[in-house]
């Protein structure tokens, strides 16, 4: 079921205001003189493709929402969200207002966690599709009186919660410069709709009236979440996990179940709860040029008190999607809190098949570069990768299947160990065509895992020793300027800082590397590859 075809019909597009500054619930919203006051009577309107809604700068929206349900636009003629005037955003600040209740009608991937409740979201588009929704602000904070805001049963809060249920598949919903913040909700809950921005699929009522609940068509694009919990991003999980329950995903399963092309792009997240960025049951989603800047912020026992499951957060990562692609993106500051977050990485190949991270940047990362997690964590590749005084581990293969790591730079903290591991054993790699460099007076002995990583042309700096291999050796790479990385923020990744990691001319690594199948078309810094490969994330 398509269902952004259901109103072709005779509507006629018409543009609603709505303006706390000025307006009025008795007026009819059709002029910037006569606006609508309430988004709960914005709300009610009875919306088409090609409708406008439209918020004047300057409003504040208190204890108000936005909730619409089972209205459709278009690709071609969407519902338009967005904000008109000047001044700051118009801003819903929901605090703790806009209930509705969640439930999956089905046990999750894993019973224990929580899939029914009532949840509280600024905006809620529950059946909807062909919408925009773009440059508004929100906040959902406030507590009840005398409640503890680590209770294991605070309720979730959202500032954008999508979902999928009676509607087939919805197509087209793209939420673009949006600004949320302070969204304080529950922190143990994984699949509530919860945090910044949250997509759902739960199970229809009626599937053979209505078809299976998913996406097409999803674009979060320059958006800033500040202080949300749990999740900063994430797009979809559903009611249909129990059909991906194999290591690899098949290309009939994702297309059938899964969302299809979901695109995260150019977004700043600053210290969620937990996770900055999951996609989960997307097929070959895009997640691309996205700032992730202190996630984990709760996951300790302090505020994560009154539970020891589920304390774990990494940044960016995929949950069982089919060919994910993780590029240009920046994260640092991921905390780890010691121990208490069990993870803590700026990259988390999970469970998932197909995973590429390529031209990413991550460091000062308390948990480390990059896990690999677990037995279902089938066909992963990270290369073209830059890793800079990233704590912890440079990557954690956790019980996991064979990964393939080759062509990153890893620029290492003195005494950092370049593989460990948060779980029982260290899973099988290939390390080849890496630069490690162990910055400090004092060359660092490692634990290289030789047993089950096998490193083959690799170039090391700053070791008192080499792992067993072919082709692996020591020297100076003679880099630019290696640790003068810069730090990204709302206007984009620093990307544009790592000159410091090209090659000189000179360089022992240029030409040294070896050819690997499939090794992409360019390198960390645009060049173009052709010829013999050289060692590290420079091909220039």
């Amino acid at each position: 079921m398509n269902s952004s075809g259901n109103t072709t019909g005779q509507h006629m597009p018409a543009t609603y205001y709505c303006s706390t500054l000025h307006g009025s619930d008795a007026y009819d919203g059709r002029s910037p003189e006569r606006p609508l006051r309430s988004l709960q009577a914005l709300s009610a309107l009875a919306l088409g493709p090609g409708d406008r809604l439209l918020l004047e700068r300057g409003s504040v929206f208190a204890n108000d929402c936005l909730h619409l349900h089972g209205v459709h636009g278009s690709a071609e003629a969407p519902i338009v969200i967005d904000a008109y005037g000047e001044g700051p955003l118009p801003r819903i600040d929901a605090n703790g207002e806009g209930l509705w209740f969640q439930d999956y009608g089905t046990e999750l991937d894993n019973p224990l966690h929580r899939r029914r409740g009532y949840v509280s979201s600024a905006v809620l588009l529950f059946d909807c599709d062909g919408i925009e929704l773009n440059h508004l602000a929100m906040t959902n904070r406030g507590r009840p009186r005398d409640a503890a805001y680590n209770d294991l049963d605070t309720m979730n809060r959202t500032g954008v919660a999508v979902v999928a249920q009676n509607a087939g598949t919805l197509r087209h919903i793209c939420l673009r410069a949006l600004d949320v913040r302070h969204v304080h909700g529950n922190v143990y809950d994984k699949h509530m709709n919860n945090g910044g921005i949250y997509f759902t699929a739960f199970k229809p009522l009626d599937e053979a009236a209505t078809g299976i609940a998913r996406y097409d068509d999803v674009l979060i694009e320059d958006c800033y979440v500040e202080d949300v919990n749990r999740w900063g991003i994430a797009v979809a999980y559903t009611a249909y996990c129990a059909h991906f329950m194999t290591p690899e995903i098949s290309d009939e399963v994702i297309a059938r179940y899964g969302a299809t092309r979901v695109v995260v792009r150019g977004n700043y997240v600053k210290d969620p709860g937990g996770d900055a960025i999951t996609t989960m049951y997307c097929d070959r989603p895009l997640i691309e040029y996205n700032v992730s800047d202190g996630a984990g912020r709760q996951i300790n026992k302090t505020d994560y008190a009154e539970s020891d499951f589920g304390r774990v957060a990494a940044a960016v990562w995929p949950w069982k999607c089919k060919n994910a692609l993780f590029q240009f993106n920046e994260v640092f500051r991921t905390r780890y809190h010691g121990g208490e977050n069990q993870d803590g990485q700026a990259f988390d190949a999970d469970w998932g098949d197909g995973t590429i991270y390529q031209y990413n940047y991550s460091h000062d990362n308390e948990g480390g570069c990059l896990m690999v997690c677990g037995a279902e964590a089938v066909n992963t590749v990270f290369r073209y990768n830059i890793s800079q005084n990233d704590d912890r581990a440079m990557v954690l293969p956790a019980d996991s299947p064979l990964a393939y790591i080759y062509n990153n730079t890893f620029y290492m903290k003195p005494g950092v160990p370049f593989l460990a591991t948060n779980s029982q054993s260290v899973g099988p790699t290939v390390i080849e065509n890496n630069l490690l460099i162990a910055a400090g007076d004092t060359p660092t002995p490692q634990n290289w895992y030789n047993d089950v990583t096998r490193y083959e042309n690799n170039l090391f700096c700053g070791f008192a020793d080499l792992p067993d291999g072919c082709g692996n050796r020591a020297a100076d790479p003679c880099l630019l300027a290696p640790g003068t990385g810069g730090t990204g923020g709302p206007e984009g990744p620093a990307l544009a800082t790592l000159d410091g990691y090209r090659l000189t001319a000179d360089s022992p690594a240029r030409g040294a590397g070896v050819p690997v199948p499939g090794a992409g078309a360019r390198d960390f810094f645009g060049h173009q590859l052709s010829g013999v490969p050289s060692i590290g994330a420079d091909q220039g």
